[in-house]
């Protein structure tokens, strides 16, 4: 393990693991078939990377898709590891160098298809050569219960018979405990280990909307997300060129991806999102699984997707760097018929009609988004209040409780008269009134229940049904194609109103600042954080590379919160390894030095930002962020609050700026004199807000950076461009 941590600590910068990491890693060590779930996030390929390193031979990585294995080998090889893979997408010559190399030892690890390892010439050369182990990453697809089943995974049951002795470990971010046992089965393996990780993503921020303005919606959670990447995905490619087309019409960077498009336009709009020429992506499904982009803060589901497993696969792709992202699923009751229609065309039956059956409960159910989600992968959530989802942070009101009592027994009410013999489909269908044929013909319209609820939107109506059954005063019966609704022993209690339902109201409250957010920029001056990223920016370009595999934001962020005066101080950070500090310390240095010299603020800043083993949920805002937030909303200055809550003045302008964020402050004064204000605001019009050093320069050099700084901030909350 010493050996593994040198290697850990070298390559990538890390100086601790995350859980369940040092028990994936020494399964590999000890040479024991393992099964690894660790959710997006969780850092499932430094499980297979990290000891591949330390071990001799060579390791192979069975890995879906093209644009996968290219980003793990970049930025392996980023990081000074030895690393290549063999695609169609090579010449001759390039896979002859990648088998030349292997052959000398020069490679410790590959990454191929499954249709590439299982060719004969693959599987021949692989045995003259011996390899150390064989890791097959995005081991889910092997299960047809899985949610992005591929055949092809079938065939890797073979490795065991052909390489006796080779341990073969599976590795996954998404599996339910069937999905598992079918991975273990049909990989052969030989009594695995079994790790699985939580599926707690306490950075991420879960909100479910019934879909009612498509666009003004997707434009408010990008609104919140200015200048930031995000992945707005849709059902139809149609929805695609529509969305993407309005988005670049209001002036939003975006790129459409879907199937309809050429090989060519795919690869070339998923390049420029990857490197950041363009913020957001519109796409359908077929777009992500291939994309390690670590900086993707919002995720925007712009309809329901057809499965929980898809869900968390797709929402996953938000926050991979272990810092604030928000996950936003804006869905309606024509999705899941959309996909009722799609899985009449397809094969998968009973399995494909359960997981779209789960993703509408949890679209429509009145829990914790938190819990619905680890409790369907069979795990508990035991705090009461996650505090990063909708239904936790009190942005979505329930019907007050004598209404909803009344609610509940008039559903429950036409479910018996209907002698529990319908579905809820039908069920809402009476309840609002509805005169459909098959009602008339059924006599369904002379119930005393019918048009009961004729005030409310079916939609709502069939969304209490939901809420009821997952409150368990409901439940469904029968095949799972023809389910009818029965009234349980604690429904027959509500009749008596001996319980208490809770049924959701459509919400009309702005979203709140979860605390993921909140602290993971505490402390960072954002302004050196821009320059960070500028230069991060400028060395992907040279280099071609995704900015993300030059530095994850969540390295930027601690190199401005730390302000490191030396080169071991750059060293010091979390993600800068040997390879990383030779190769851009000196620059990182330079910037953070310049940058503290020009705005008087001090080096070598002590970090606050939470450990590994700090959960944000165990974390609250500091008593003096939320002294200052109140007198900054009074009107006091900057130094009168640093001196009242006692912290310095550089960490008392980041509190004022993250106060004119949290509070949509658009108004400087008193912080910044109106007529700079307004000079600042003609030189955005000019040479835009994203980097503070072109505004610097273009308003002479005589407006200062903590200036510039509060202006912008409170430019950005404007309800048009500050061009405009």
């Amino acid at each position: 393990m010493e050996t593994l941590l040198a290697a850990v600590k070298k390559y990538w910068g890390y100086d601790t693991l995350l859980p369940l990491q040092a028990e994936a890693m020494q399964a590999v060590l000890h040479q024991r078939d393992s099964l690894v779930v660790l959710p997006t996030g969780g850092g499932k390929s430094l499980c297979f990377q990290a000891p591949a390193l330390c071990m001799p031979g060579l390791a192979v990585v069975v890995s879906p898709l093209i644009a996968l294995m290219k980003d793990q080998v970049d930025a392996l090889s980023s990081n000074g590891a030895p690393a290549a893979c063999v695609n169609s997408m090579m010449s001759h010559d390039e896979r002859r160098r990648v088998a030349d190399d292997v052959r000398m030892g020069r490679i410790k690890l590959l990454y191929l298809s499954p249709e590439r390892l299982m060719t004969p010439k693959t599987l021949e050369f692989l045995r003259q050569t011996g390899p150390s182990f064989f890791a097959i990453d995005e081991a889910h697809c092997i299960s047809d219960w899985g949610h992005d089943f591929r055949p092809e995974y079938r065939a890797l049951k073979v490795l065991k018979e052909q390489f006796a002795g080779v341990a073969v470990h599976a590795y996954t971010a998404t599996a339910t405990p069937r999905v598992r046992d079918d991975m273990v089965k049909l990989l052969a393996l030989e009594n695995p280990e079994v790790h699985v990780g939580s599926f707690d993503r306490q950075n991420l921020v879960y909100r479910i909307a019934r879909r009612t303005d498509r666009m003004q919606q997707i434009a408010d959670v990008i609104a919140r997300h200015n200048d930031e990447s995000g992945i707005v995905y849709c059902i139809r490619r149609a929805d695609v060129d529509d969305v993407c087309a309005s988005l670049k019409a209001a002036g939003v960077s975006a790129l459409p991806y879907h199937a309809g498009l050429s090989d060519d336009d795919r690869r070339a709009n998923q390049d420029a999102f990857i490197r950041e020429h363009v913020k957001i992506i519109v796409a359908t499904v077929a777009f992500g699984m291939g994309i390690d982009k670590s900086n993707v803060r919002f995720v925007i589901h712009a309809g329901a997707p057809k499965s929980l497993e898809h869900y968390q696969q797709e929402s996953g792709r938000a926050g991979r760097d272990g810092l604030e992202a928000e996950c936003c699923l804006l869905y309606s009751p024509g999705d899941f018929m959309a996909w009722r229609k799609l899985q009449a065309k397809e094969s998968g039956g009973e399995a494909a009609h359960r997981m779209l059956a789960g993703i509408e409960r949890f679209c429509t159910s009145a829990v914790c988004r938190r819990r619905s989600l680890m409790e369907h992968f069979g795990q508990s959530y035991e705090g009461e209040n996650c505090g990063a989802c909708d239904a936790c942070l009190g942005e979505v009101e329930y019907v007050e409780e004598a209404e909803s009592l009344v609610l509940a027994q008039k559903i429950l009410s036409c479910v018996l008269r209907l002698r529990e013999s319908y579905g809820a489909g039908y069920t809402a269908l009476v309840l609002a009134g509805s005169r459909e044929q098959r009602i008339l013909d059924a006599g369904h319209d002379q119930l005393s229940t019918h048009g009961l609820l004729s005030e409310h939107d079916r939609g709502d109506v069939r969304n209490w049904i939901e809420q009821l059954i997952e409150q368990e005063f409901l439940k469904r019966a029968g095949e799972d194609r023809y389910q009818v609704l029965n009234v349980t022993t604690s429904g027959r209690e509500l009749l008596r109103g001996g319980a208490n339902p809770r049924l959701l109201k459509p919400a009309e409250r702005s979203a709140k600042r979860s605390k993921a957010d909140t602290i993971s920029w505490e402390g960072v001056d954002r302004g050196l954080f821009e320059e960070l990223r500028a230069f991060r920016r400028q060395q992907a370009e040279e280099q071609g590379l995704p900015p993300f595999v030059v530095f994850s934001d969540a390295t930027l962020r601690d190199v401005a919160r730390r302000r490191p005066a030396t080169l071991s101080g750059v060293g010091g950070v979390r993600g800068i390894g040997e390879q990383k500090l030779q190769q851009y310390g000196e620059a990182l240095l330079q910037i953070v030095l310049d940058y503290c010299h020009r705005n008087d603020v001090t080096t070598d800043v002590e970090s606050t930002a939470p450990t590994e083993t700090t959960t944000i949920a165990a974390t609250s805002v500091s008593d003096a962020k939320l002294r200052a937030y109140e007198m900054f909303l009074e009107g006091k200055g900057v130094e009168e609050v640093a001196e009242k809550v006692g912290r310095a003045l550089s960490t008392t302008r980041g509190y004022l700026a993250d106060c004119i964020d949290a509070h949509g402050i658009s108004d400087a004064d008193p912080w910044v004199e109106p007529a700079t204000f307004q000079r600042i605001r003609g030189a955005v019009a000019e040479v835009g807000m994203e980097r503070l050093k072109p505004l610097h320069e273009a308003l002479g050099g005589d407006v200062g950076y903590d200036e510039l700084r509060i202006a912008v901030a409170c430019l950005r909350n404007l309800p048009t461009a500050a061009s405009d």
